[in-house]
């Protein structure tokens, strides 16, 4: 993350590297390990499907079975973190969906039931992800820097669809298709370590933080929720967060179909070979990933610049919607797998306009309910990737 004025004055003064950058950093790294776990299958499934013998209503099942575990704990995930702390359940839903993907293989090898059961086990610990980070976010970030923050753990979906995308390919050719979820997991346990020795619930409770830094966090800093109850029935009047949920859906319906049948489609339709699955892949994602982190920028230089967060939400959620939709549109008359290429990389390097859009969005509109924010929309945000 690059650094602001109030960073670089922190840094003049004390020698030190804010903490809230270190968690940050984390929380992005966090992503990307969540979305390597998760789109792994996307390549592993052409060669376990072809040793297993599963036929294509099969395969779509497996890719599907995810998001049974992974559309019910949003919101509880939520209010878990914004109650009693983000730090916990994170790492218990990092746990879980680290199981979940080392024992991928084990569970082949048993039954397509037994398959089907882990891939829930993965959903179910990746499903308070977004909503504990959010939570996580509302607490370390400060109201300049916020936009470049969202947009930079966010972008973690991107860079962990790439890697896995690229990497993939070459460990199943060198080393079995179980092998991919063999590494992946390890991924999540050196994260884990990382995490328990860095971060903490909130900046009071992370020996790192200086006094400087954490009086800027607390100027900027939402309200605890009450204890006693959430405020469910004026949460779900609102019309900015029903904008935020019809964003997200809109958002995800294509950016599941992109994230799971890429890869198949490419095979398919075009021919392209096992071994060049992964270099085709990821161009879409590594342009999402600069067009992500640069969303961040373009908003945070709009605020300063005298527009409202209402004009730039708005606006930077209009661009990424036009950019997203025409090309695909356009994507059923490809005649060739680099003009396919070429349509999806706009749609998704487009889309990632949005994580200055509705993905920053649950911050600005209520940001002591940031975790219970995204829950909501985030279960919303999953039915297209079931359907």
């Amino acid at each position: 993350m690059n650094l602001s004025s109030e960073a670089e004055a922190q840094i003049a003064q004390t020698g030190g590297w804010p903490r809230r950058y270190t968690v940050i950093a984390l929380l992005a790294l966090a992503t990307a390990i969540c979305y390597v776990d998760r789109v792994n299958i996307s390549i592993a499934i052409i060669p376990l499907a072809r040793d297993r013998g599963y036929d294509a209503a099969a395969t779509g099942l497996i890719l599907s079975s995810f998001f049974w575990g992974y559309i019910g704990p949003q919101m509880l995930g939520g209010w878990l973190a914004d109650r009693f702390g983000g730090k916990p359940v994170l790492t218990a839903g990092v746990v879980l969906w680290t199981l979940g993907t080392l024992l991928t293989p084990s569970a082949a090898e048993i039954s397509f039931g037994a398959l089907l059961v882990m891939r829930v086990v993965l959903g179910l610990g990746e499903s308070v992800h977004f909503p504990t980070v959010h939570s996580l976010a509302a607490r370390w970030t400060i109201a300049s820097e916020r936009s470049r923050a969202i947009s930079l753990y966010v972008s973690g979906v991107s860079f962990g669809t790439a890697v896995a995308l690229l990497v993939s390919p070459i460990i199943v050719l060198t080393l079995g298709w179980p092998a991919v979820f063999y590494i992946s997991g390890i991924l999540g346990v050196i994260w884990l370590a990382a995490w328990l020795l860095k971060a903490a619930d909130v900046p009071e409770k992370c020996a790192g933080v200086t006094a400087q830094e954490l009086a800027m966090i607390r100027a900027d800093r939402p309200p605890a929720p009450l204890a006693e109850s959430i405020p469910w029935a004026a949460i779900l009047r609102e019309k900015n967060v029903w904008a935020i949920v019809i964003a997200h859906v809109c958002n995800n319906f294509g950016g599941y179909i992109i994230l799971l049948w890429l890869p198949s489609y490419l095979h398919k339709s075009f021919g392209v070979p096992m071994e060049r699955l992964g270099s085709y892949s990821i161009i879409p994602w590594i342009a999402a990933f600069g067009v992500g982190n640069l969303s961040g920028w373009i908003a945070d230089g709009l605020r300063k610049r005298g527009m409202t967060m209402t004009e730039v939400r708005k606006l930077m959620q209009g661009a990424a919607f036009t950019l997203g939709a025409v090309p695909m549109l356009i994507l059923p008359l490809a005649g060739s797998a680099r003009i396919a290429i070429a349509l999806v990389t706009i749609a998704t390097g487009g889309g990632a306009l949005g994580v200055a859009g509705f993905a920053a969005n649950h911050l600005d509109i209520a940001p002591q309910y940031a975790g219970i924010l995204m829950g909501l929309s985030n279960t919303f945000a999953q039915l297209p990737g079931i359907v």
